[in-house]
């Protein structure tokens, strides 16, 4: 009994106690260069590698789209998963390996990029821009 009392002792006293952290960016108040929205925001949680996408478009917005695709909604949410590499945010990769496209947002600032690459020529192309940029740090 003493040595499993030692050795839950020695495990609590020596080992280090980790400390997790987890970073969560909302991106809301989004403006877009196609479509009007009620709501348009992002929810980037960098612990889970996930974002979150919630959005409500306005009516006209919702009509048009509507007449092209029956499934269209007023409000939707999207889950995407995501990736970091040299500060930025990215998407995983949605098409073919000679044609693909990505969100990309760089740590920090406002704008949101469509990354679309064909033939390893890459183009950027400025989808959106967010009014409000609120950052959450949680320590456990």
């Amino acid at each position: 009994m003493k040595k499993v009392n030692f050795l839950i002792f020695f495990l609590f006293i020596f080992l280090p106690v980790q400390q997790l952290k987890s970073e969560i960016i909302i991106m809301s108040k989004c403006d877009d260069k196609q479509d009007e929205f009620l709501k348009n925001e992002y929810v980037i949680n960098l612990d889970e590698l996930t974002m979150t996408r919630n959005y409500v478009y306005k009516e006209q917005t919702f009509k048009k789209h509507k007449k092209t695709d029956l499934s269209v909604k007023k409000a939707n949410t999207y889950i995407t998963n995501i990736y970091e590499e040299d500060g930025k945010i990215l998407t995983l990769k949605h098409g073919y390996p000679q044609f693909y496209t990505q969100i990309l947002i760089e740590k920090g600032k406002s704008e949101i990029f469509m990354k679309s690459v064909l033939n390893n020529e890459e183009g950027l192309s400025k989808i959106s821009t967010c009014k409000k940029i609120e950052k959450f740090e949680k320590e456990s």
